[in-house]
């Protein structure tokens, strides 16, 4: 047991993770709490592949592809995650596991195994806020972004299957949240997740 709590936020790009989680931040910083803010993929060597990779349009094989995401997750649990949680903080972090999950089982690996194996050898997240948009919605967000973001994730077949595999995933620390309204409703009810289900302020 880690005496730290962590917080994942999960769900489709463009559907505001990064966003909540900055609110959230703020919200907490506001009440007293000094939280680490992290990512998936890291800033570390193998995140900074990843996200070259995606901005290139590369496509990797899929085993390949996990290879390099599981490599990043392991260094970033070991020098980030793990410490923290260890020392009592608490870590939210903009994607964790069920990202990989999700999308590398939507190139064809068998997300079950995926998520039992990713359960058994990182720590298992306290909450992860689900946000949940359809892939057009996401596609359209994605489209308002500056351009030079990752695009390599970002195709409409894919993002529909990603979906629905997000949509499947049933765990107790997961809660699914409507993130289709404006930022502010949403941010309230993240604030009203974490109240409720970690009792934090």
């Amino acid at each position: 047991m880690n005496p730290g709590q962590l917080i994942a936020f999960e769900g489709l790009d463009g559907c505001g993770k990064t966003t909540q989680v900055e609110r959230l931040a703020a919200r907490l910083r506001l009440a007293g709490s000094d939280p680490l803010l992290t990512r998936e993929p890291s800033d570390g060597p193998w995140g900074r592949r990843i996200r070259a990779m995606a901005r290139g349009g590369e496509l990797l094989a899929v085993e390949e592809e996990l290879h390099w995401f599981v490599e990043d997750r392991r260094e970033h649990v070991a020098t980030l995650v793990a410490p923290a949680l260890a020392e009592g903080r608490l870590v939210v972090t903009d994607r964790y596991f069920l990202s990989t999950v999700a999308y590398q089982g939507a190139r064809g690996l068998e997300w079950r195994q995926l998520l039992a194996r990713s359960e058994a050898e990182f720590p298992l997240p306290d909450l992860v806020v689900l946000l949940d948009i359809g892939p057009e919605l996401a596609l359209e967000r994605v489209r308002t972004r500056a351009p030079g973001l990752e695009t390599l994730f970002e195709r409409r077949e894919r993002l529909a299957r990603v979906a629905e595999i997000f949509r499947a995933i049933e765990r107790p620390y997961l809660e699914r949240l409507d993130a289709a309204a404006a930022p502010e409703r949403v941010a309230e009810a993240v604030a009203a997740c974490v109240r409720r289900r970690l009792e934090l302020p």
